[in-house]
């Protein structure tokens, strides 16, 4: 599995990187719009919650497309998964908007954890190109994320701040993924 990376590494981490640096800044836009947004929901906050696992969508489809073309298909599956995963987000999403925050959460929450396990595994798969260690990490803390935001639906007064930080802590690894990517390439 781990030969089919390297051998793809000099066309598919360029490609990557570029992904990645892309998904850090739509991460902090969005996380910065949804805090200007304020605590109200509305249409604006329920735009921005769709929105948000449909550039999941195009990422995830992107990536795969640059998978295929450079021979690298390990993770294929995963992403493939993922655009099915997220494509019901965003759906379930939409649905929940018009329930308020508690049913957003709920759905955020599930999502974020189906996709921080695919997210994971992903990342475990494409390790021997480097600088994957910050996707399995953001995995792994998507995973107990999406946990909490489930747990906090039930809570007094739920808020999708906690929404924005986790898209703002999803956008970091990105980035420091992509830094590490463009790493390993120059030494392969």
């Amino acid at each position: 599995m781990s030969t089919a990376v390297t051998s793809a590494a000099p066309g598919f981490a360029p490609a990557l990187r570029r992904l990645y640096f892309g998904r850090f800044g739509f991460a902090i836009v969005w996380a910065a719009l949804l805090a200007l947004t304020g605590p109200e929901f509305g249409p604006a906050v329920a735009v921005l919650v769709v929105l948000y696992p449909l550039f999941d969508v195009a990422s995830a489809v992107v990536d795969a497309r640059v998978s295929r073309s450079t021979g690298s298909t390990s993770s294929s599956r995963g992403l493939y998964l993922n655009i099915a995963i997220s494509l019901l987000a965003a759906l379930g999403l939409a649905i929940a908007a018009a329930s308020g925050i508690p049913a957003v959460l709920r759905v955020w929450g599930a999502w974020a954890v189906v996709a921080g396990l695919i997210q994971l595994v992903v990342g475990i798969n494409r390790r021997a190109l480097g600088g994957q260690w910050p996707m399995m990490l953001s995995g792994g803390i998507s995973v107990i994320a999406g946990s909490g935001f489930l747990l906090m639906a039930g809570a007094a007064n739920p808020s999708l701040v906690n929404v924005a930080g986790y898209a703002t802590l999803g956008g970091i690894f990105f980035l420091v993924s992509a830094l590490r990517l463009g790493r390993g390439t120059k030494e392969h």
